[in-house]
C-alpha cells in the first residue's frame, strides 16, 4: 500500500465521525484504523523516537512535519461536550485523573494527531504554592486574595507535588495508552503570565495592577516571579518524570508587554526554567510560544529553548527567517482557516508547511482551536498533513541555510 493510499483510507475513517457523541470505542476504533493504514506506508519515524520529537530537536531527513493543535482537546469537540455535561466543574475535569484521561484521548482517538498534549491549565499548580482559586462560568479564574505585597509573597510555599498526583498519575497512564504512537506534551504557564492572574485577582485586560508594580514594587515583582519560576520548574520536572517527552511553556500574556519590558520582566524567568530543565532533563524539547510575539522573536532566540511557536499574525517565512535554522518552529495556521472550505484549509497547510522548510517544522495553528470549529475540519487538517512528502513540496529546490537575523 502506498502512503497516499493509506492516508485515503485513513480520509475515510475520519469523515464517518459521528456528529453527536460517541462511544469511546467507536472513536479508538477509527484512530486504530487510521494507525494500521499508515502501518503499511513509508515509515514515518524510528520506534524510538516520535516524529515531534525529532522535528523539536531539528534533525535531518524527516519524512514531513508532525502536527498536533493547541487546545485540540476541548470545547468543539461534541464529546467533550457530552461529558461536560455530567461533569460540570472544569476543576473537576482538569483535576481527576479518569477525566483528565479520557479527554486528552478524545482528539487522539478521533484524529490521531502526532503529539498528544495533556488536558489540563496552566493555573493548576497554584494551589500547590499556596495560591487557592476559583473558575467562575462568567469570569473565569478568580484569585480571591491577590498577591501584591512583600508579606503576601513570603508567605508563597514551595511546590507541594503531592497535591498535583493527579498530574502525575494522568501522564503515566496517558504514556502507556500512546505507546510510543505520538509524543506526549506536558505544559506550563511562564513566570509571568501566571503572575498576572496572581496579582489582577483573575483575567484583565489592562494589566495596570501588575505593570504598575514594575515600578512601584519592583522587588515584590521580582520575588514573585522568582518562587514562580522555581516551582514551574520542579513542575515540569514532575511532568518529565511522569511521562511527558516535550514540554510547551505558554507565556501568553507576555506580548502584553513591550518588548523592552518583557526583556526585563519576563525573559529572566523563562530563562531560569530553562537553564534548570536542561541541567536536569536535557533529552526533553522545549517549546515556547507567547501570543502576539510578532515584536519579540529576535528576543526570544537566546532564551535556550528548542522550538519557537509563532502566532498566525507572523509570517512563517519571515519569522523563520528571522530565528533561523539553528532553532525550531511551530504553527502557525490561523484558526479561523478551519471555518473555511476545505479546499481553501488545505492551500493554507501547503502554504504553511513550504514557508517552513524540510525541517524543524512542528505544524500546528497559530493559537488555540476557536469554540464551534467543526470537527470535520480538525479531522481535514490531520488527514492533510499525514498525505505530505517534503521530498514531493520541494522536488527541485534547493533549501537555503538560514541564518538568524541580528
Amino acid at each position: 500500500t502506498t502512503a497516499a493510499a493509506a492516508t485515503a483510507t485513513a480520509a475515510a475513517f475520519l469523515s464517518a465521525a459521528p456528529a453527536s457523541s460517541s462511544s469511546t470505542h467507536r472513536r479508538r476504533s477509527r484512530r486504530a484504523a487510521i494507525s494500521a493504514s499508515l502501518s503499511s506506508a513509508a515509515p514515518i519515524a524510528s520506534p524510538e523516537e516520535p516524529l515531534l520529537i525529532r522535528a523539536a530537536r531539528g534533525e535531518d531527513g524527516l519524512p514531513r512535519p508532525p502536527a498536533w493543535m493547541m487546545r485540540q482537546a476541548g470545547r468543539y469537540m461534541a464529546s467533550y461536550q457530552a461529558l461536560s455535561k455530567r461533569h460540570p466543574s472544569f476543576r473537576e475535569r482538569s483535576e481527576t485523573t479518569d477525566l483528565i484521561v479520557e479527554i486528552t484521548l478524545q482528539p487522539w482517538h478521533a484524529f490521531a494527531p502526532d503529539g498528544v498534549i495533556l488536558f489540563s491549565d496552566i493555573l493548576t499548580p497554584l494551589p500547590a504554592i499556596g495560591v487557592p482559586f476559583d473558575i467562575s462560568e462568567s469570569k473565569g479564574p478568580v484569585i480571591q486574595s491577590p498577591v501584591r505585597t512583600e508579606e503576601q509573597v513570603r508567605e508563597l510555599v514551595p511546590i507541594d507535588l503531592d497535591k498535583l498526583q493527579f498530574v502525575g498519575e494522568s501522564l503515566k497512564i496517558l504514556r502507556s495508552e500512546i505507546d510510543g504512537e505520538a509524543a506526549l506534551l506536558g505544559f506550563v504557564g511562564a513566570p509571568w503570565t501566571i503572575a498576572t492572574y496572581v496579582v489582577e485577582g483573575g483575567m484583565t485586560n489592562t494589566y495596570t495592577n501588575i505593570k504598575r508594580m514594575c515600578h512601584t514594587a519592583p522587588n515584590v515583582l521580582r520575588g514573585l516571579l522568582s518562587h514562580l519560576a522555581e516551582a514551574i520548574s520542579d513542575y515540569i520536572i514532575y511532568q518529565v518524570n511522569s511521562g511527558a517527552q516535550c514540554i510547551q511553556i505558554f507565556d501568553s500574556w507576555g506580548g502584553q508587554l513591550p518588548p523592552h519590558v518583557w526583556e526585563q520582566w519576563s525573559k529572566p524567568y523563562i530563562r531560569q526554567i530553562v537553564a534548570k530543565i536542561k541541567t536536569e532533563c536535557p533529552h526533553i524539547p522545549l517549546v515556547l510560544y507567547i501570543n502576539g510575539n510578532g515584536g519579540l522573536l529576535e528576543r526570544m532566540k537566546d532564551i535556550g529553548v528548542d522550538v519557537i511557536g509563532l502566532d498566525w499574525t507572523v509570517d512563517m517565512a519571515d519569522g523563520r527567517r528571522r530565528v533561523g535554522d539553528g532553532i525550531s518552529v511551530q504553527g502557525n495556521v490561523d484558526p479561523a482557516y478551519l471555518f473555511s472550505p476545505l479546499p481553501v484549509l488545505t492551500h493554507e497547510i501547503h502554504r504553511v508547511v513550504k514557508a517552513a522548510g524540510p525541517k524543524g517544522h512542528i505544524l500546528n495553528l497559530g493559537h488555540g482551536v476557536l469554540q464551534k470549529t467543526p470537527e470535520e475540519a480538525v479531522a481535514h487538517f490531520f488527514d492533510v498533513t499525514r498525505s505530505l512528502r517534503y521530498d514531493t513540496l520541494f522536488q527541485g529546490h534547493l533549501t537555503e541555510e538560514l541564518q538568524p537575523v541580528a
